[in-house]
C-alpha cells in the first residue's frame, strides 16, 4: 500500500510538469507558425491549389508533422522563374526528390568512407559509379513517399512565378525505399559487389527499423 501511495505521489508531480511542457511546446509552435505567416505574407507568397488560408495550411502541415513524431521529416521543393504553374508545381516536386536523394547519398558516402575504407583499403574513387547509381535510384524510389502538404506561390512579375512545395516524408517508409535503391545500386556496380558484404552489414544496421 505504501509503495502504491508513493507511485501516486510521483504521478502527481510528473503530470503537472508534463502538462506545463506540453503548453510551452504548443506556445512555441504557435509562435513559430505566426513568424512563418508573417514572413511569407511580407514576401508576397500565397497558397497555391487550395481555398485554404495560409494560416490553416501551415497549421495543418505542422499538425501532421508533429503527429508523426520522429518518423516525420519535412522537405521543401523549390521552383523558380516559370510561367506555367503546373510546370512549376512539377519542378518543385522534382527538386524535392533530388534534394532528398542528395542528402541520402551524402550520408551513405560518409558511412562507406569510414566503414569500408577506414582501414586504408584502396578503391574509394571507384565507388563514384555506385554513388551515382544510388542517388539516381533514391530519386526514383522516394517519389511514392513524398506526401505533399501544401504549396505557396509568388508572382515575380512579367508573367513569371516561383513556388515552394512542402512535403512530409514518413522516414520509416522512406528507409525501405532507400534500402531498395541501395540493393539495386550494389547489383549495378562491380566495385560495390566486391565490398557487398561490408556494405550490406551497415545497410542492414542502418535500416533495421524499416523491417
Amino acid at each position: 500500500m505504501k509503495k502504491f501511495l508513493l507511485i501516486l505521489m510521483a504521478l502527481c508531480l510528473i503530470i503537472p510538469v508534463a502538462n506545463a511542457q506540453s503548453k510551452k511546446l504548443q506556445k512555441a509552435r504557435e509562435k513559430e507558425c505566426k513568424a512563418k505567416i508573417k514572413e511569407f505574407t511580407k514576401e508576397g507568397w500565397k497558397v497555391f491549389g487550395t481555398t485554404r488560408s495560409l494560416e490553416v495550411a501551415l497549421l495543418t502541415h505542422y499538425d501532421k508533422l508533429n503527429g508523426m513524431g520522429d518518423d516525420g521529416y519535412e522537405i521543401v521543393g523549390l521552383a523558380s522563374k516559370f510561367k506555367s504553374k503546373n510546370v512549376g508545381h512539377q519542378q518543385a516536386f522534382n527538386t524535392a526528390c533530388v534534394d532528398y536523394a542528395g542528402k541520402a547519398n551524402s550520408a551513405v558516402k560518409g558511412r562507406i568512407t569510414s566503414d569500408v575504407f577506414g582501414d586504408g583499403t584502396d578503391g574509394e574513387g571507384e565507388f563514384d559509379r555506385f554513388y551515382g547509381a544510388y542517388e539516381r535510384l533514391v530519386q526514383k524510389e522516394i517519389k511514392g513517399e513524398l506526401k505533399e502538404s501544401f504549396s505557396i506561390i509568388h508572382d515575380l512579375g512579367g508573367g513569371y512565378f516561383e513556388m515552394q512545395t512542402f512535403f512530409i516524408v514518413n522516414e520509416k517508409e522512406a528507409s525501405k525505399a532507400r534500402l531498395r535503391a541501395m540493393e539495386q545500386a550494389v547489383r549495378e556496380t562491380e566495385m560495390a559487389q566486391k565490398y557487398a558484404r561490408k556494405v550490406s552489414e551497415f545497410v542492414q544496421e542502418g535500416f533495421k527499423d524499416a523491417e
